[in-house]
């Protein structure tokens, strides 16, 4: 489990409050689940960047200064310039199951590629749900016997029986594609020979 983000509980609503917040390196953040009805809070902006980092399955200790501590995982940022400017955080039961998006680790080299052929990534990451402990970090996939032309869809990842898929199994995340050639422009068309302009008058007078 990560390493725990401290919290506090926001008094200020204002944009003015909210402004200076962020210039002071916090982030507005709201904590949602049983336990709490949205409950408004502000973090500091460097240590939700790197709980953030390590993607949606990521569950850790929300300590709040006045003595609260749930598990929770992020449910959502928002960004502004890449910079994080607000974010949720959702409290985890860890009896009750969970909805994540997960980023999809391809592993190898696909064997196309080195016979001229591009791989090419449809699909960085996908919604599973299982239980809070069960939740896989990444979604590995070995991709070192892709030939061109082959494709890799959601149903080719191995899944944990305790984890179940809930984008499209039909959803196609990748595949090695034959390189588009450019067309050569078409050499242009001989010219013809130029023809001397006839001279109008100076034809030969016949006797």
């Amino acid at each position: 489990m990560s390493k725990a983000l401290e919290a506090e509980k926001r008094s200020g609503f204002k944009r003015s409050d909210i402004r200076v917040l962020r210039e002071s390196g916090r982030v507005p953040a709201v904590v949602y689940g049983k336990k709490a009805d949205g409950i408004p809070v502000h973090v500091d902006a460097k240590d939700l960047l790197r709980h953030v980092q390590r993607g949606g399955a990521d569950i850790f200790s929300l300590k709040v200064k006045d003595g609260s501590t749930s598990q929770v995982m992020i449910k959502d940022v928002q960004r502004v310039s890449g910079r994080i400017i607000h974010a949720d955080f959702l409290q985890i039961d860890k009896n009750t199951v969970v909805r994540a998006t997960i980023a999809i680790d391809y592993q190898g080299e696909a064997k196309g590629t080195k016979e001229g052929g591009i791989f090419q990534v449809q699909a960085t990451e996908l919604e599973i749900e299982a239980l809070p402990d069960d939740l896989p970090s990444t979604l590995e996939i070995d991709i070192s016997n892709l030939e061109i032309g082959d494709k890799l869809t959601a149903a080719d990842l191995k899944l944990s029986d305790k984890v179940k898929l809930l984008s499209s199994e039909e959803e196609v995340i990748a595949s090695v594609i034959v390189p588009q050639v450019l067309e050569e422009p078409e050499a242009e068309a001989a010219e013809e020979p130029e023809v001397a302009p006839e001279r109008v008058g100076d034809e030969e007078k016949s006797e």
